[in-house]
């Protein structure tokens, strides 16, 4: 999906933020980011096979499910993995 003009802009600030960094604290955010965009998806689709597999009514692991749900969305609002 391309880029708004918002978030074009927020990307370009962020990306001269990012270069004021050490390279130390620059590759840790890299690292951090793509663990955290790699494993989410995973996470939130095997919460939600959980509570199916463990049947009756909603509980704890569906809740947990939505709560990883809005975490992916806030990922997706990011601009980060444009800039790193």
């Amino acid at each position: 999906m391309a880029m708004t003009e918002t978030q074009k802009t927020r990307a370009s600030e962020l990306r001269t933020a990012m270069l004021t960094l050490d390279p130390e604290a620059y590759q840790e955010i890299r690292r951090s980011y793509y663990k955290i965009a790699e494993e989410l998806r995973p996470l939130v689709d095997a919460l939600e096979k959980a509570d199916v597999d463990h049947g009756g009514p909603a509980g704890p692991l569906l809740e947990e499910h939505y709560i990883f749900c809005e975490m992916l969305d806030q990922l997706k609002k990011s601009v980060l993995g444009a800039v790193v």
